[in-house]
Parts: structure tokens; C-alpha cells; sequence
């Protein structure tokens, strides 16, 4: 699962910076990869999507760095 959060993280980051390039020149990056009705861009943009929710998932699912996990150890005992 390693492999797919650092796929994941990488197209996450393209789109960023799609949506970057989008917000300062009015293109972005589908354009240029067979127009934003060429089957190659939307395959890109479904990629880029479906990575942005396995990373949403795998954060609350205690999968991704920083997120909830199972073991209790660093966690302070409860007053009592």
C-alpha cells in the first residue's frame, strides 16, 4: 500500500499544480494532452480525483501518515 500513497501523492500534487496553472494562465494541463475532450486527459482527471479520495480515505481509515492509528502507544494513560 506504500507504493499506492506515493502514486497517489504524486498525482495529487499534478493536479495541484494543474489547477495552479489553470488559476494563473486560463490553461491547464489537459489541454495540452488532447484537449479537454480527449480521452487521455480524462483518464488523467479521473486518476487525479480517484487519488485525492483514496488519500481522504486512507487518512481517516488510519492508512496514511499522521492519521488515527490502532495501537494506544505514546497515548497518556486516563486520569482517573
Amino acid at each position: 500500500m506504500d507504493m499506492v500513497n506515493k502514486v497517489a501523492w504524486i498525482l495529487v500534487v499534478i493536479g495541484a499544480l494543474n489547477w495552479l496553472l489553470f488559476g494563473l494562465t486560463g490553461s491547464d494541463v489537459g489541454s495540452y494532452v488532447g484537449g479537454m475532450d480527449g480521452i487521455v486527459a480524462k483518464i488523467i482527471y479521473i486518476l487525479v480525483g480517484v487519488s485525492g479520495l483514496w488519500l481522504i480515505a486512507s487518512k481517516f481509515m488510519g492508512k496514511g501518515k499522521g492519521g488515527p492509528s490502532n495501537s494506544d502507544a505514546g497515548m497518556a494513560a486516563p486520569m482517573q
